[in-house]
This record gives C-alpha cells, sequence and structure tokens, in this order.
C-alpha cells in the first residue's frame, strides 16, 4: 500500500528569486495585473518597492530577497516564533498588499491556507529579529546580515499567538 500526502511546493532550492518566480502558476487571481506585463514576479515586486519607496535597485532587491526567506521561513514552520525588522518588513508588506500574490505564496508554501498579517502596535526589543536571521540560516537560507544587523534587535511587533499569523 502506497500512501502519499498532500504537502506545498518544495523548496529544494534557497534562491529566494527562484523561490518566489516558481509561484508564477500559483497566481489566479487578477491575472492581468500582474501576468500580463512580461514581468517575473520577482521583478514585478522589485518595481512596485521602487514606486513606492525611495532605494535604488540592488537595495529592492536586497529586501524583497530576505523578506521572501522570512515569508517562506514563517509558513514551512509556523511552530518557530519570527519577527523582522523595520527594513525587511517593507518587503514583508510588499508581499502581503499584493494580493494575488500573497494568496499565490500561501497556495505554494503554506498549503493554500492565508498567511494572516495580525500586528500588534509597540515594537518588540527583544532580539527577536536577530535569532530570526539566525533560524533563516538554520533552514539554509543565506540572509543578508547587514539588513537584518540595522535594526537589531527592535523587531516587528507580530504575534505568533494569532492563528496562522507571521
Amino acid at each position: 500500500m502506497t500512501v502519499t500526502l498532500d504537502r506545498p511546493m518544495s523548496t529544494r532550492t534557497r534562491d529566494p528569486k527562484k523561490l518566489f518566480n516558481a509561484v508564477q502558476p500559483h497566481v489566479k487571481h487578477l491575472t492581468i495585473n500582474v501576468l500580463d506585463s512580461g514581468m517575473t514576479l520577482w521583478d514585478r515586486e522589485v518595481a512596485l518597492l521602487l514606486r513606492d519607496h525611495t532605494m535604488v535597485r540592488d537595495m529592492a532587491e536586497r529586501i524583497l530577497g530576505d523578506a521572501v526567506m522570512y515569508t517562506i521561513g514563517c509558513m514551512e514552520h509556523p511552530e518557530v516564533h519570527l519577527g523582522v525588522g523595520k527594513l525587511v518588513d517593507i518587503g514583508v508588506h510588499q508581499l502581503i498588499l499584493d494580493t494575488p500574490v500573497w494568496w499565490a505564496l500561501c497556495d505554494a508554501y503554506n498549503e493554500g491556507h492565508y498567511k494572516h498579517h495580525a500586528p500588534f502596535i509597540e515594537r518588540r526589543r527583544d532580539g527577536l529579529c536577530l535569532r530570526t536571521a539566525d533560524f533563516l540560516k538554520s533552514i539554509g537560507f543565506d540572509v543578508d546580515e547587514e539588513l537584518w544587523a540595522i535594526d537589531g534587535t527592535d523587531c516587528s511587533p507580530c504575534d505568533n499567538k494569532v492563528p496562522d499569523s507571521h
């Protein structure tokens, strides 16, 4: 007898650009807005970051890369409490705001379950940001140390106690 389990997409590579672009077949909503430009999902989100924030492309790609790593880390390991600093959080919010892409990320890496964003008002200052970077490294991601060190212990006010939230 053979038993198969439905599992989220495999993450053989830890390259955030490849992992993110692999989500494209999962985009099912507002595809004319998302897919008809001919851009990859990566290039789309970088363009949106550049549209809405004052930064150069290299910084937008760095932020997006670590936001993707963080998001997938949260989805793969819901039992681990993770959080980001203000800079990487810009990328996380970009992903969440592009709802057709966010739904596709949830479909691909969170077993189709929507991942909520339920922040507290006050930021945390307990070192969670640095512990998160260490955790992401431990699961094979090559985090941008500088982006995580900028905020150091000043971390996002997200809470893992809200069901399926980051």
